[in-house]
């Protein structure tokens, strides 16, 4: 597949993804688990079919020490066993959080509720703060079709 872009040697997509990292990088600090932050990642990349955030995010979560079975099951995880409960409802929010035009009303308050039950008033500004930043990265890459199965892991120094 060719890219319909080259978002690596616009000096516009440059911009944009220097503030988007910019925000990665505060979500990073707010105190939300590494390995959660990953999960959700790839869930919402795995959704929005963005091979190249998907591809990036489970070798990150490889190197950063996470499992084969978890990084496989992802996309499973309301039948899996290998999660824990706020990693769930962290993931359900996440699916939720990016599935927003397929339910009137977005995400539900029974969701947020489960969320709210595992984390603290920052750590949920920081797990939807990532749904959303994800998000966009997931849309700019879809869109401009870049390619996965490339990336090496810490490759953006982030």
């Amino acid at each position: 597949m060719d890219a319909r872009l080259n978002m690596f040697g616009s000096q516009l997509a440059g911009k944009v993804v220097k503030h988007l990292v910019g925000a990665s990088q505060a979500i990073t600090d707010a105190g939300l688990p590494t390995s959660t932050q990953e999960l959700v990642k790839i869930r919402a990349s795995q959704i929005n079919g963005c091979g190249f955030c998907t591809d990036m995010h489970t070798k990150d979560a490889a190197a950063a020490g996470e499992s084969a079975v978890r990084l496989h099951l992802v996309a499973a995880w309301r039948e899996a066993t290998v999660f824990t409960d706020a990693e769930r409802a962290a993931l359900e929010l996440t699916e939720e959080g990016t599935r927003i035009a397929d339910t009137a009303g977005g995400v539900s308050d029974e969701v947020w509720a489960r969320a709210a039950q595992h984390y603290d008033e920052e750590q949920l500004t920081a797990l939807a703060s990532l749904i959303a930043v994800i998000n966009a990265f997931n849309r700019l890459n879809v869109i401009a079709r870049t390619p996965a199965g490339d990336y090496q892991p810490g490759q953006f120094g982030h």
